[in-house]
């Protein structure tokens, strides 16, 4: 496994990480998920993603009994707050009382005493961002978070972030987590040049696409998969798109390496990318996607990608 710095800060995490949205606490449970979060320790993988959101805390929970007998120092835990967690008015956005009152109940279900980082999981259009910088300065300075970032903020956004945080001499966001795989591109002309100019990681998610870039819905779509139930895969889920990946499949195995390694690869051909976050229902998975990790593609094949992205596989064949 190889590590990155995430933007300019000194934190290191491993290239491939692993977070539990649409996972743990919900497809899959405890008894399944301990095992494969303790394979991914085992074989190198240092930062694990985790959001208050995901399964309504069962996911944190999850996570917090995988890593209960573990040296804390030697991970890197993230969580997020955002979306509401219950009826109750003030039980969501990113206001001082909301970040304050979720921290706690975070560090409470994962059973530790500090998150590495504190992602704000969208831009708040109700709060002053001075308000939510300022109190994620505080929680940094009290010792509960070690840096905090944002996640799906755009660049304007960010830069707000940023602005503020050099205004009132506070810590500032390190880090932005936004989607990003081979079929949705759209933090490249913004949000990542924003990001780099500002030393600011990018610890991207669903580089799968959601198990659409690992070939799996080739030849239609599985029952019991993902792409028969959630609607987070359905825009994806296009004939086009699904073209582009079988022939993307086919480069792939010319290169003697799955379409996942071939999509993960991709993303980490950045060097604005900190790390690509993935999901795993099966040990076997994780196993096959760590070794994304060593695979560095060549220009001629990094172009050969851009010709199937940039082409309608569709139009050739009517």
């Amino acid at each position: 496994m190889k590590y990155r710095r995430v933007g300019k800060s000194g934190l290191k995490i491993s290239e491939i990480a692993l977070g539990a949205w649409l996972t743990y606490g919900g497809t899959v449970d405890a008894s399944q998920a301990i095992p494969i979060i303790h394979t991914a320790i085992d074989n190198g993988i240092n930062f694990i993603d985790i959001a208050d959101i995901y399964s309504r805390g069962a996911a944190e929970e999850i996570v917090g009994k995988a890593i209960k007998n573990m040296k804390r120092s030697d991970l890197v835990i993230s969580s997020k707050l955002f979306w509401p967690m219950s009826e109750n008015i003030n039980d969501r956005g990113l206001s001082r009382k909301h970040i304050m009152e979720s921290v706690e109940k975070t560090l409470k279900r994962i059973g530790t005493d500090y998150l590495d980082i504190y992602f704000c999981h969208r831009f708040d259009p109700e709060t002053e961002v001075e308000e939510t910088v300022r109190a994620m300065d505080d929680l940094v300075r009290q010792g509960k978070i070690l840096y905090w970032g944002t996640s799906v903020w755009e660049a304007a956004q960010i830069e707000r972030a940023i602005g503020d945080s050099r205004q009132y001499r506070a810590y500032a966001p390190i880090v932005e987590q936004p989607r990003y795989h081979m079929l949705d591109r759209h933090i490249e002309p913004e949000i990542m040049p924003t990001c780099a100019r500002y030393g600011m990681g990018l610890t991207v998610w669903s580089p799968l696409a959601q198990g659409l870039l690992t070939g799996k819905y080739n030849e239609g779509i599985p029952e019991g998969s993902r792409g028969a139930s959630s609607m987070w895969l359905k825009p994806d889920l296009t004939e086009t798109n699904i073209a582009k990946v079988r022939r993307l499949t086919e480069l792939a195995h010319s290169l003697d390496i799955t379409m996942g390694q071939l999509a993960l690869a991709w993303v980490l051909r950045r060097p604005e990318v900190s790390c690509a976050i993935i999901g795993a229902t099966k040990i076997e998975q994780v196993q096959e996607n760590l070794t994304a990790s060593d695979i560095e593609l060549s220009a001629e094949t990094l172009q050969e990608i851009e010709t199937i992205l940039d082409n309608d596989p569709l139009k050739k064949q009517s």
